[in-house]
């Protein structure tokens, strides 16, 4: 196996620019602006943090426009070496000078297989010791060009990439699912605790699953001073501080420690480490670009500093108090200038309507199960991940070889999974 410089199978190696350098500015709608935050050390880029700019700000950066099949590369700062492909979603789009765009010559290599090859962390650690050890650290263009990989056939590239391509794409699969219960969980919520429309059997006088929407049919309505508006009877307000125990997260945030427990910050999954803090929690971005996202944290994990571990109290559901959250819309309860950040102080005065209890049974019965759901898939999610995380550096190497029967067992995962649909559940 030879190796190769990105430069020699490369039609372009750049960076972008900032739109401030040229006198412009972010738009709230427009064509998407990647930064390095978006790339977080999955395939994909994380679409949900891109700024945006208009069409004459992009004329002026027409050199980093960036296109379908672009690898790019996290070339300065805390996400240094992380690399992630643009699909067709992603474009028209343009990125800063944090970001680096490598397009390669599709005939001689295979995006997926240099992708994997470059997403190993003994990689990535070898590009932060090429980096300069200020506390920016940062790769240029002349280093980025010259790192080498291992370059087989196209055919062998191929094979190896389908096999991790296949575990990657069923985690994608499992996300879309766990997004789209999740909408219709919202869906649900909004219906009964924003509109006040949850089943009410009027006869008896008491919440039924069979009832008619309460307060479209006539339901008695109660004003509560500190929400400006009306809420059923008998329910009551509390705050977020009555709802969660609040807890930063460590400022340790080293993911190679070897450790088997997932790591949550503001941007979602960044490694393993060998201790834990928390169980099935949510977990709020606290500082940073995405501060004031929110995940639920299955099992055993690990927060950074810029993230909230949310404990649930006592007498409290725990998917009733996520979607919660969900519904308080955090990021824009978000301050700061240079740094956004989202404080104790909001957190714990935030305000929430809390049902009576039949009502609250009633709910909960109705929205966990699809919570399970998303659960089981989030579980399944950190299996598929770990056993590609297996996989990767033993295909590289050459130490496992594609027909020595782990692709079998993937494929065998892969159907028992998709048999029983929903992730296996």
């Amino acid at each position: 196996m030879n190796k190769v410089a990105l430069k020699d199978v490369s039609d372009l190696i750049t960076k972008g620019t900032t739109p401030s350098s040229v006198g412009c500015e972010f738009v709230q709608d427009g064509i998407n602006f990647i930064k390095s935050e978006s790339i977080t050390g999955s395939k994909y880029l994380n679409s949900s943090i891109y700024e945006h700019i208009d069409e004459e700000t992009d004329k002026k950066l027409k050199r980093s426009r960036i296109k379908e099949g672009d690898l790019l590369f996290s070339i300065a700062g805390a996400y240094l070496g992380k690399i992630a492909i643009v699909q067709a979603s992603d474009v028209p789009a343009n990125t800063n000078q944090a970001v680096g765009i490598v397009r390669l010559k599709k005939e001689k290599v295979d995006i997926d297989y240099v992708y994997y090859y470059f997403s190993q962390s003994s990689i990535n650690g070898y590009i932060n010791k090429l980096s300069s050890q200020s506390s920016q650290p940062n790769l240029n263009l002349d280093l980025l060009g010259k790192l080498e990989f291992g370059l087989r056939s196209i055919d062998e590239q191929r094979k190896i990439s389908n096999v991790l391509s296949a575990l990657d794409s069923k985690i994608a699969l499992n996300n879309r699912i766990n997004a789209e219960l999740e909408a219709m969980a919202k869906t649900v919520y909004d219906y009964w605790f924003v509109q006040f429309d949850f089943p009410f059997d009027f006869a008896q006088g008491k919440p039924s699953a069979e009832g008619k929407p309460y307060k479209s049919s006539g339901g008695k309505m109660v004003w509560r001073e500190e929400l400006k508006r009306e809420v059923p009877k008998g329910w009551e307000v509390g705050t977020l501080s009555n709802l969660y125990d609040f807890q930063y997260g460590s400022g340790n945030t080293n993911p190679d420690n070897g450790g088997q427990y997932p790591v949550y910050g503001s941007n979602g999954i960044i490694g393993g480490y060998d201790k834990y803090n928390s169980e099935d929690s949510p977990v709020i971005g606290h500082i940073g670009n995405n501060c004031g996202s929110l995940v639920f944290a299955v099992g055993k994990h690990f927060v950074t500093y810029n993230g909230v571990m949310c404990k649930i109290k006592d007498g409290y559901d725990k998917y009733f108090g996520f979607i919660t959250l969900q519904n308080k819309n955090l990021k824009k309860h978000t301050r700061g200038s240079s740094q956004s950040f989202i404080s104790y102080d909001i957190l714990h005065s935030l305000n929430f309507i809390l049902p009576d209890s039949k009502t609250m049974k009633i709910f909960c019965d109705l929205i966990n199960p699809t919570f399970d759901k998303i659960i089981l898939n989030q579980q399944e999610n950190l299996r598929l991940s770990s056993l590609r995380d297996c996989l990767l550096p033993m295909l590289m190497n050459g130490q496992v070889k594609v027909g020595s029967g782990y692709e079998g067992e993937v494929e065998s995962l892969m159907a028992a999974e998709n048999e029983e649909g929903y992730g296996g559940k």
